[in-house]
């Protein structure tokens, strides 16, 4: 857990992105920044360098995919062009009056971006309103691959969305959770052997005649 902004971005819970974007987070600005961080696990200087025109067509209607270019990726690795949900969309046409020119979130002076302090900065001050410790803007992206990595999406997919060419760097982005851990364990219950007096507990006639006659058991490793 990052803590004096060390140490890792804090995996957040369904619980804290609802307290953050509902009663932490100060306008709509910031919570469409944020929400765009959290549905496109992009980085905060990705974010804050979208152009208005990777969001919205010229109209100012909100697009179906969002554009996160090349030239604004850590080491410029690639563009990469993602589904913009329902959820994102919302968001973003909700911040579409304050987009800017060419700015998607435009900073103090015109034809600048935000800044990612004075984006970190403003997440500090909300995580410390509602009492989340050790959430920093990274915590959105680490969040979003996270939460696929449950959902058993194929770890190359999940590249694909974050822009990561080495998978050993993407496996670092992801959290093992103890609960995790706790139900491998338990998985491996179905591998017990059945002992008179260990191990699995049988009753009546569920015990085998096997189980019944012998007082212990050898088996054979997979």
């Amino acid at each position: 857990m990052k803590r004096n902004r060390h140490g890792r971005a804090k995996i957040l819970t369904i619980a804290e992105l609802q307290l953050l974007f509902t009663e932490g987070l100060p306008s709509t600005y910031y919570r469409c920044l944020f929400a765009v961080t959290l549905f496109s696990a992009c980085r905060i200087n990705e974010a804050v360098t979208l152009l208005t025109e990777d969001a919205y067509d010229f109209q100012g209607v909100v697009r179906s995919h969002l554009t996160i270019r090349k030239s604004h990726t850590k080491g410029q690795l690639g563009t990469r062009t993602l589904p913009i949900i329902p959820d994102l969309q919302a968001f973003l046409a909700a911040h579409q009056p304050e987009a800017g020119d060419p700015y998607l979130f435009p900073g103090l002076f015109r034809g600048t971006h935000l800044h990612p302090d004075s984006a970190a900065r403003v997440l500090r001050k909300a995580c410390a309103q509602v009492g989340i410790e050790g959430a920093s803007t990274h915590s959105f992206r680490r969040t979003a691959l996270t939460q696929m990595s449950d959902q058993n999406v194929p770890i190359r997919v999940i590249a694909a969305y974050s822009g990561h060419r080495d998978l050993a760097q993407l496996n670092a982005y992801l959290e093992v959770r103890d609960e995790q851990v706790l139900g491998a364990a338990a998985s491996l219950s179905m591998l017990s052997p059945i002992v008179q007096g260990v191990g699995k507990v049988m009753y009546g006639d569920n015990l085998t005649a096997r189980s019944q006659t012998e007082s212990d058991v050898s088996f054979s490793p997979l």
